[in-house]
């Protein structure tokens, strides 16, 4: 039969590619893990991993039990959870994953909240760009996701959550440092500092310039970095000045090491979404964060 404890070990080995990496993981030694291994295919009568050097990959095979595996363990998780309620409890463990802004700035206080509320639930929050969010809700490696861009995927149900501002962020002695606005094509004669492809910063930004008659690719791009602390930290080095969001720059605009400049008729305003596989019911876990979700808005 399947044991859904030897499936969990294959699914973390699946997804790490390395034995002493899973063993780690599951904190069992890298023998046992080769021995449920063993076990699990010799049970299929399949292969189920390419041994290739350190790193091992899946078959055919091993995909085909991947997909089912992931399934057969949220499902057991599920009905777990739905027993603790019956019980009258609210236990268990929840995994939800953010991109950089809602992940770093918005929920650690809200999930703090609902941990007080409920001290008995685990919630591991994984942070990523919008579209590693969007694959790992996909992949079923998380419930549910908070990003800051709508991507066009039927798989996926998108539901407005909040808004905020991007703003245009300048360093100390930067020409515009006294000026209160200026106008969007000015931005077209200046270093900027971008954010990576897939992060929903730059898809909101560049969505908001198409609207506004300016091609993002006209921009003077200087770097691409792979986090709102790099850009930041990029921008303070006077390498150039970048759109960010409002939120991630707070303390920096307090302490005057950091000033934003408005653009004439136009305001960046950015919507954060909840993000849910459409073909997945909520687990009453996941239910029960995302009505703590709606009261906190």
């Amino acid at each position: 039969m399947l044991d859904i404890h030897r499936l969990k070990i294959f699914l973390k080995l699946a997804e790490l590619k390395s034995f002493s990496l899973a063993a780690r993981a599951t904190y069992l030694t890298q023998p046992t893990v080769s021995q449920h291994m063993a076990a699990l295919e010799n049970y299929l009568g399949l292969t189920l991993f390419d041994r290739m050097g350190k790193e091992v990959r899946l078959t055919q095979a091993g995909d085909v039990l991947y997909r089912y595996a992931k399934q057969i363990t949220c499902m057991t998780e599920e009905a777990l959870q739905a027993l603790e309620l019956l019980k009258g409890k609210k236990s268990g463990y929840i995994v939800i994953g953010a991109s950089t802004i809602p992940g770093e700035y918005i929920l650690p206080a809200i999930i703090g909240h609902f941990k007080n509320l409920y001290p008995e639930i685990k919630i591991a929050l994984k942070i990523g760009d919008t579209e590693t969010i969007t694959d790992d809700l996909l992949s079923h490696r998380i419930e549910l996701g908070i990003v800051g861009a709508k991507l066009k995927n039927s798989k996926l149900k998108f539901s407005r959550y909040t808004q905020e501002e991007l703003i245009v962020i300048v360093p100390p002695g930067h020409r515009w440092w006294n000026k209160a606005s200026i106008e969007v094509k000015e931005l077209l004669d200046e270093p900027f500092i971008m954010r990576e492809r897939g992060s929903g910063t730059r898809i909101s930004m560049e969505r908001m310039f198409q609207l506004a008659g300016v091609l993002p690719e006209k921009l003077n791009i200087v770097a691409e970095v792979g986090s709102t602390t790099a850009v930041k930290q990029a921008v303070k080095a006077n390498a150039g000045i970048s759109i960010i969001s409002e939120l991630a720059v707070e303390e920096e605009l307090r302490l005057k090491i950091l000033k934003k400049t408005g653009i004439k008729n136009m305001q960046f305003i950015r919507t954060f979404y909840i993000v849910q596989d459409k073909k997945r019911t909520p687990s009453p876990l996941c239910k029960a964060f995302l009505g703590f979700l709606s009261k906190q808005k």
